[in-house]
């Protein structure tokens, strides 16, 4: 019986995780352990990382694993590589399972930001009101910019350090038009700093800041080594079943 061990953390996994379970798989999700409250899941979950790619490469062999599913944010660079290398390490096939990116429309105002420092830059150097909707693991730049007021949102209360004038709300996703309206309106936010995460559930913030006319710093995605990818649910589990990947 196959062994999928699926690296997770976003909605994508979860969904992924719930048609596994329903198809009897034997399956484990696994965390990098930065959520205080993980959601349940309908499979069994680890929650901490595997110690680099020859470790991750390890633990694949001692479990029995034979197949790799990388279903982690966009974001997460360095797991996504590491586990390139070690499904190549332990000659387990890798597949990894991706939003697409957001893409600017009409009425929108972006300023796009290779990183995080970039987008410090890119905010005015007089104080103003912004929504940074990164998530805690990347705001530490903007402690150099303490002139301006934050409003933050993280899924979790752990309070930021550095922050001398910010708000934190404490919410998870998805999010509504009507509720990022009045977020942003509530707190007179003037820009927004996001990182284009894509999906659908945290999209509402742009559709927003579009509606209200209001700039957007967009930071986009870091780089990831070439892997084979795919868009869907069912695509991953068309993979399982066949062995190859019939479209992104």
């Amino acid at each position: 019986m196959r062994h999928i061990l699926l690296l997770g953390g976003t909605t994508e996994a979860s969904a992924l995780a719930t048609a596994l379970a329903e198809r009897g798989e034997r399956a484990v999700l696994s965390y990098a352990g930065r959520t205080e409250a993980p959601r349940a899941q309908a499979i069994p979950t680890r929650v901490g990382g595997f110690g680099g790619v020859e470790g991750l490469a390890d633990h694949m062999h001692r479990e029995g694993v034979t197949h790799l599913v990388d279903a982690t944010h966009p974001f997460a660079a360095r797991i996504s590589a590491n586990a390139i290398a070690a499904a190549e390490l332990a000659g387990v096939p890798l597949l990894a399972l991706t939003r697409p990116e957001w893409v600017e429309g009409p009425g929108d105002r972006w300023t796009r930001a290779a990183n995080t420092g970039e987008a410090v830059t890119a905010l005015d150097t007089e104080p103003t009101r912004v929504f940074l909707a990164l998530g805690r693991q990347t705001i530490g730049d903007f402690t150099h910019a303490a002139q301006h007021f934050y409003l933050l949102r993280f899924v979790d209360a752990a309070e930021p350090t550095g922050f001398p004038n910010h708000r934190l709300v404490v919410d998870r996703g998805p999010f509504t038009l009507a509720g990022e309206l009045a977020l942003l309106r509530e707190h007179r936010i003037q820009i927004v700093v996001a990182k284009n995460a894509g999906g659908s559930g945290a999209r509402a913030k742009l559709d927003a800041a579009r509606e209200l006319g209001l700039p957007v710093v967009m930071v986009d995605r870091p780089f990831i080594p070439p892997r084979p990818q795919v868009g869907s649910v069912a695509a991953v589990l068309d993979w399982l079943d066949h062995g190859v990947v019939r479209g992104v």
